[in-house]
């Protein structure tokens, strides 16, 4: 296998033909993090880039080197949602007509952010792979350039920028770990840096529910996935692209795969103690950190490559990070169906710490007997340790629970 034509000089003249479009996002020392690492941690923030991550930087590179007659005839792309912003923002920039296939069910903020920059949106297949075929046979039909989401090499110079603006701002970095869906990313970012550094680790991260690139590494060429449903919608893709494969299977140093769980908790961590709104796969280094943190030898770098979520999926994804840290709780209880019962087992959970955030209280459902009711809770707990008190308090005082 021979390294693909992308070259660092590609990702220097990258940077400079978009010095006026993309800005220079800050890169910010994580305290929790490096006290979880046992070294230095910063992140660096992508998700305060234009259009809410790191992708405008390729797709404004592709397009601005298209030919006057190119951009004429339009340009199309496919996307869960950050590529479709970064091809919207970069073609309303540059003055071409865009044209954005979304997958059935793509968040709806990204979506309308997609059109509020000018592109036409058109839902098609409920994957990115089906969008992205959907958005070839279009681009076939109607002449228009298809501009792909990752695996073209003016689309991985751009996002190598990103390795040349962390060597800059922490030239002591030893290991940068970030996000990978297709690969443009970790490809162009490990191109970046170990051209100048070959000894940093570059460490991509996959939600294990769709994760190409282990079987793709393990197979020597890319192969596809089914990739099931995650909340890291950004990065799931469900096959390599031939460039992109190539350059991580001879420059980054590992793939690592993390559960939603810890995607959750990253997310909860970068908002809570980062003080930055990510989305799930935009928290992916993180979570890789979290879930094995002597694997990234510091000084690190994690890459927070995107923050446009959804408020309503924030909710949930919350949720689930403070049940996944043990400070959220949710069961059902069984009661008997007399005066008081309701009562008295809220005054036990008093008692036990807990903060009752909700109480569903059903006294007729087909599963109940007559003299029965049920509760569904939920609590707010301190913490793992506290969740197991509450649960063995309420089961000392006779009580059944049910938890799904």
């Amino acid at each position: 296998m021979a390294l693909p034509e992308v070259t660092y000089d590609d990702v220097v003249a990258a940077r400079e033909l978009m010095a006026d479009v993309v800005v220079r996002t800050p890169t910010v020392y994580s305290r929790v993090l490096s006290e979880i690492v046992g070294g230095p941690v910063h992140l660096k923030l992508e998700n305060l880039q234009r259009a809410g991550s790191f992708k405008v930087r390729g797709a404004y590179v592709r397009i601005a080197r298209l030919s006057d007659g190119e951009r004429a005839r339009g340009v199309i792309a496919a996307s869960a949602g950050n590529h479709a912003q970064g091809v919207a923002l970069a073609s309303g920039v540059l003055g071409c007509k865009a044209t954005v296939f979304m997958p059935q069910g793509a968040p709806l903020p990204k979506v309308e952010a997609t059109r509020a920059y000018g592109a036409e949106v058109i839902f098609a297949g409920s994957t990115v792979d089906e969008a992205l075929a959907a958005a070839k046979e279009h681009a076939e039909e109607t002449g228009g350039v298809f501009i792909h989401p990752f695996d073209h090499r003016d689309v991985v110079a751009g996002q190598g920028t990103v390795g040349l603006e962390i060597l800059e701002q922490v030239p002591e970095v030893g290991t940068i770990a970030l996000a990978v869906g297709g690969g443009g990313l970790a490809a162009g970012v490990a191109l970046a840096v170990k051209s100048l550094r070959p000894g940093v680790r570059i460490v991509g991260v996959q939600a294990e529910r769709a994760a190409a690139y282990p079987a793709s590494l393990a197979a020597g060429h890319p192969v596809m996935v089914e990739p099931q449903s995650t909340i890291a919608d950004g990065i799931a893709v469900g096959r390599p692209g031939d460039i992109t494969f190539e350059m991580i299977h001879y420059l980054v140093d590992s793939v690592v795969t993390v559960s939603e769980e810890a995607l959750s908790r990253a997310l909860l961590l970068c908002l809570e103690r980062g003080k930055q709104v990510v989305e799930p796969a935009g928290a992916a280094g993180v979570a890789g950190l979290l879930d094995q943190p002597h694997a990234f030898e510091p000084p690190v770098v994690a890459v927070l490559s995107g923050g446009n979520i959804d408020p309503l999926l924030l909710s949930k994804v919350l949720r689930h990070g403070l049940s996944a840290a043990g400070r959220y709780l949710a069961f059902r209880i069984r009661l008997p169906d007399r005066p008081g019962a309701l009562a008295e087992l809220l005054g036990r959970v008093a008692d036990l710490g807990a903060n009752v955030i909700d109480v569903v209280h059903e006294r007729m459902a087909p599963r109940l007997q007559i003299d029965e009711a049920e509760v569904l809770m939920h609590l707010e707990t301190r913490g793992p340790l506290h969740c197991d008190e509450v649960l063995a308090g309420l089961r000392r005082y006779g009580y059944k629970l049910s938890f799904g």
